[in-house]
């Protein structure tokens, strides 16, 4: 297995919104497109961002010249207010946990893994232990640690994609790895298992005035196999497949110093079914 296939480990129909988060989550890296990065591999893990509102309904008019409409059928007229199942009731770290037991609970959960498997914490080996034991069913954990902690101590898959040995950026220069999902579907579940497909567009790279390899975004659509465990739904599997790629519109690129900001001061979401 190589270095960008581990990589891939990296776990991810309409969507409700919940609040954003104070940690940004990050996202996956572009595959690469010379020879000199094959081995950068965009992270496999999110969901249409879609505000669930339910409109309120509109009292009757008691001023027709037909009659007047009666208390009794007057239309009742309620607040507005989210639809949908809350996403979770807990968090690891920064990782929304604790999801509903259905297949709803199980697209919040593949969308919030993916972005968590797709952050650029996954380059720092606590911090990617800490999101492996969280996202991996029990069962797999530990093997997918061992492989992880392969694919990123390898200092050709680092050198590849511009970072120091230790995973760091180079002095000067923001590295940018987040996942930004934009739908889930459901393609098969039951009460201990779940399939279920994440949309979503990434970005990676390396931000600042002297990087060789600049943020750029890309497509994919990642499957996961998800199992019920612990009392929550966790990843056992993925496969991951190129697009559905929109067509780029003719937007000049941010300067490098924009990039650093984008990235630094807007936080992520909690993404829910």
């Amino acid at each position: 297995m190589t270095p960008g296939d581990e990589h891939d480990y990296g776990e991810r129909t309409g969507t409700r919104l919940r609040l954003p988060e104070t940690d940004p989550y990050g996202g996956a890296r572009r595959p690469a497109r010379s020879s000199s990065r094959s081995l950068v591999t965009v992270v496999g893990v999110v969901v249409l961002l879609i505000a669930a509102i339910a409109f309120a309904n509109r009292g009757g008019d008691d001023s027709g010249s037909s009659g007047t409409a009666t208390e009794a059928n007057k239309p009742e007229t309620k607040s507005t207010a989210p639809t949908g199942t809350k996403p979770v009731k807990s968090k690891s770290g920064t990782i929304p946990t604790g999801y509903a037991h259905d297949a709803q609970g199980a697209q919040s959960a593949a969308a919030n893994y993916a972005v968590a498997l797709g952050s650029a914490d996954m380059f720092v080996k606590d911090r990617r232990h800490a999101i492996v034991d969280t996202v991996y069913a029990p069962a797999v954990a530990a093997a997918r640690q061992s492989a992880l902690d392969t694919a990123y101590s390898s200092a050709t898959f680092l050198s590849n994609i511009g970072l120091d040995k230790d995973g760091s950026a180079p002095d000067g220069q923001s590295f940018v790895s987040r996942v930004i999902p934009v739908g889930t579907k459901v393609t098969a579940s039951d009460a201990a298992t779940a399939t279920v497909e994440v949309w979503y567009t990434s970005l990676f790279g390396l931000s600042g005035e002297a990087s060789t390899n600049p943020v750029s975004e890309s497509w994919f659509t990642t499957t996961y196999q998800l199992t019920w465990a612990d009392n929550d739904w966790k990843v056992v599997e993925f496969q991951q497949k190129d697009g559905p790629v929109p067509v780029g519109r003719d937007q000049r690129a941010s300067t490098a110093d924009d990039m650093t900001k984008a990235v630094e001061e807007y936080g992520g979401f909690t993404y829910a079914r």
